[in-house]
Formats: C-alpha cells, sequence, structure tokens
C-alpha cells in the first residue's frame, strides 16, 4: 500500500500502486479533461518534512500567480517512489513527474519522460548549472529532459578541535585536497589519542543509493569512469580501480559504524564523509568547531557526487503547456530558494547560487559549489575537474546495484579484484542482453 498526499484538495489517500497510476495519470482519456480544465496533475516524493513544506508552498505559489493552470501535487513516499514510476505505464503517469537524478536514461528509454528543450523558456534552460545539465542530458540524442532545483554535492566534514588537538593539517579547498596516503596519515595520527582508534563516519548506517552515491568517487579520482562506452571490464575492474579499493577497504578499522547516526555530532570521530544534506544538523551541534573538507586525492584529483532529484515531463501528456509552465515556475529564483533554504542543497540555477548565503563565494558551503562548478561532465577525468554524474545510462540500476555490492563487499573483506570482475561481468552481460540500450 502507499501513502499518498494530494494537495490542492489537501486530502490524504492511500491506494495501491495501480490505483495512484490511475487518478494520477494525464494520458488516455484522462488526459483531455487536465488540458481543458487547464489542470497539470504532479507527482514527487515524499521526503524530509521540510522539503514537503516547501513543495507545497511553491505549488501555491504557482496556483496563485497566474489563472490559466491549477498545479495539482501527489506525494508518494520515497522508499516506493522510484519503483513507482518504472512500474506504472506511460499513459498513466501524471503531465509533471520528479525522478532521481541517476533513472533519468531508464526512463527516457523506457518512453517515460520527454524532452524539455523546446517546452520550457529559453531563460530556463539557460539559467540552469552546468552539472545538473550534465545530468538531465541524455547521451542518446544529446537532448536535456529535466529541470532541477538543487543538486548535490559530497566532502568530509570535519571537527577542527580534534583535529587540531591531534596535530593534523588539513586541506584548505579543493586545490589542496589531501592525497589518499596524507588521508590515512592523518586518520593513524586522529587514532592515536582517540579511545577506541574509530575515527572516521563514512555513513555505514545508510543504504540506498549511499553506498553508489558516496563511494564511486573513490573510482572517479583514481581516473576510472566504471563504465565506458558501454562496457564495465577494464575500467570497473582495473588495476587502477582495484587498488583504490583495497585502499578505501584498508581504512574499515578506523571507521565508526555509527549504528545511532550520531558518531560525529557526538564528537565520537574528527572526520564524517558524507553529503551537504547534513550541514544543518552538524553546523548546529559543533559551531565553529566544523569545518569542510574535499574527499581524497586518490590520483586524478579530488572527485565528487553530483546530481539530484529533478522534473520532467511525460510525452504522453495532453497539457505539455501547463507542465513546461510548471517547470519555468519551479525553477525561477523565488522557487529555487524556497526549496534550497529548506533542504540546504546547492541551489541548480547560476542565479540562485550566487545569491545563497550557503553557497556564494563567502559562504560555509563554498566549497560544495566550487566541486559541482568545476563538473567534469561526460568528459575526461582529468585533475581539474571535480563533480562527476553518476552513469547517464538506462543500465544505471544494475550497475548500482552491482557496484554497491562489489565495493562494500571488499570494504568487509572479500577480494576485491574478484568482486568486481563479477560485478563487471553482471553489467556487460545486462548491456549484451539489451543490445547497448542503443547508446553504443
Amino acid at each position: 500500500m502507499k501513502r499518498v498526499r494530494q494537495v490542492g484538495t489537501t486530502v490524504m489517500v492511500t491506494a495501491t500502486a495501480s490505483i495512484l497510476a490511475a487518478c494520477g495519470g494525464s494520458g488516455g482519456t484522462d488526459g483531455g479533461d487536465a488540458s481543458s480544465t487547464g489542470e497539470v496533475t504532479v507527482w514527487a516524493h515524499q521526503g524530509q518534512e521540510s522539503e514537503v513544506q516547501a513543495l507545497e508552498e511553491i505549488i501555491e505559489d504557482f496556483n496563485t500567480s497566474q489563472q490559466e493552470y491549477t498545479a495539482t501535487l501527489q506525494f508518494v513516499p520515497e522508499a516506493d517512489y522510484t519503483s513507482t514510476l518504472t512500474t506504472t505505464d506511460p499513459g498513466e503517469l501524471p503531465d509533471v513527474l520528479e525522478y532521481d537524478g541517476p533513472m533519468m536514461a531508464s526512463l527516457v528509454h523506457a518512453g517515460k519522460l520527454a524532452p524539455v528543450g523546446d517546452l520550457v523558456a529559453p531563460e530556463t534552460l539557460k539559467n540552469q548549472t552546468a552539472s545538473v545539465l550534465a545530468q538531465n542530458t541524455f547521451p542518446g540524442d544529446s537532448k536535456v529532459y529535466g529541470i532541477s532545483q538543487f543538486d548535490a554535492s559530497l566532502g568530509i566534514y570535519g571537527n577542527r578541535e580534534l583535529l587540531d588537538a591531534a596535530g593534523v593539517d588539513y586541506p584548505e579547498g579543493l586545490d589542496d585536497a589531501w592525497t589518499a596516503e596524507e588521508f590515512e596519515a592523518a586518520l593513524k595520527s586522529l587514532q592515536a589519542s582517540d579511545p577506541d582508534g574509530q575515527v572516521l563516519d563514512i555513513k555505514e548506517n545508510y543504504g540506498a543509493e549511499w553506498p553508489t552515491y558516496g563511494f564511486l568517487p573513490v573510482l572517479w579520482s583514481a581516473g576510472e569512469r566504471l563504465v565506458e562506452d558501454g562496457q564495465a571490464d577494464g575500467h570497473l575492474n582495473s588495476a587502477s580501480a582495484v587498488a583504490a579499493v583495497e585502499r578505501f577497504a584498508a581504512w574499515r578499522p578506523f571507521v565508526d559504524p555509527n549504528t545511532d547516526d550520531a558518531a560525529f555530532v557526538d564528537e565520537r570521530v574528527a572526520l564524517s564523509w558524507v553529503g551537504h544534506w547534513v550541514y544543518n544538523t552538524y553546523a548546529e551541534a559543533l559551531g565553529d568547531k566544523l569545518v569542510v573538507l574535499p574527499l581524497p586525492d586518490f590520483g586524478q584529483g579530488p572527485k565528487s557526487g553530483q546530481g539530484s532529484w529533478a522534473w520532467g515531463v511525460n510525452p504522453e501528456s495532453e497539457n505539455a503547456e501547463g507542465a513546461a509552465a510548471f517547470l519555468d515556475h519551479l525553477a525561477s529564483d523565488d522557487a529555487v530558494t524556497t526549496m534550497t533554504m529548506a533542504n540546504a542543497a546547492p541551489p541548480a540555477t547560476t542565479s540562485a547560487v550566487g545569491a545563497s548565503e550557503l553557497y556564494g563565494p563567502e559562504g560555509p558551503l563554498a566549497l560544495f559549489a566550487d566541486s559541482l562548478e568545476r563538473t567534469c561532465g561526460d568528459g575526461a577525468l582529468s585533475p581539474g575537474c571535480v563533480a562527476v554524474p553518476r552513469p547517464v545510462t538506462p543500465a544505471y540500476p544494475v550497475i548500482s546495484q552491482q557496484f554497491s555490492e562489489a565495493f562494500f563487499g571488499a570494504y568487509e573483506g572479500g577480494d576485491a579484484q574478484e568482486l568486481l570482475d563479477k560485478a563487471a561481468r553482471t553489467i556487460d552481460l545486462d548491456y549484451q542482453d539489451n543490445d547497448g540500450y542503443g547508446l553504443r
């Protein structure tokens, strides 16, 4: 059963996935009604409460700002959201659907997203940051299929007081990031003055997409993209990739399992490998002791993840103009600021980044904005670029599962070469079974 909140009539309903799809759809016979009444049906994931409230406010602003269209919003619990999209026929999807960034290519391949370049206003696309454009562009036709309000980034949060007490020098920015060797030396120095020797949090308590999002930068920083031209063999399991995974696995004795998700805020550890979304909690707990650092450099410069939730249009929508108007509103400065103030995420528009108190040049999270500005896109993983989109391919669900299992299998003591070999074979077989997804 899926719990859905519908905004507009402000009622709460429960339904199976098929009932939810049927009542929210804009295609088929229902599509004509949506078009004739000016209704724009919208699905979104039901994430943290602050995001829910922000989106409700944005919907209300859209509906009161003009009289031509009325957006009606349904929330689907985050844990069920992606599976609901992937199992629902395009004709039963809403006019506008939110999607998790790396799922874009799969949804395009399944006929569930339309190109937005000719739908939204030119200034909307022009104002999107380079990093979200890289996430939302399908390599098969080089068209943009989504609009983003916010992005995501990774780094290491440090406890300045504990680092100084251990005599650890730490980076000031991306250009002087720790090498992997220097990072390991810092861990050893911190361990020497720590009662249990566990000085690093890597969010072992997280699940879902975290293992892929959190640790693909290890491979990217070693110079490997994981998949090149539809092939994982020779990339995911290359000598440099294996060496990087083995080095990371060797840090396990320094890691606090963090089962209570409080290792950093309780100051049990001095370092936390995680993303922008914990900033508000960490800043409240540590105040001036909090410092934001880049991930370590495994040979090709520090790398970071990028990409988060985005918005697209159903190809079978019969109210594409209304859907585009809603996307233009979502990408406006007011709407982007409302959302990013609620979730502390990097804004996905150049105008909002520059005005952000968190991500502007003097903001406490300027390092994350700098990382995203230096996106690698789909180009070479040179030392000069930092943020890398997760593989933009319909094979992403298989890639994510296989990488996560192999990476944590090695972290937990398995043979990295054998695990990565097996993952590469499985990914390549998926490409073969799907005729390369038309991308070769």
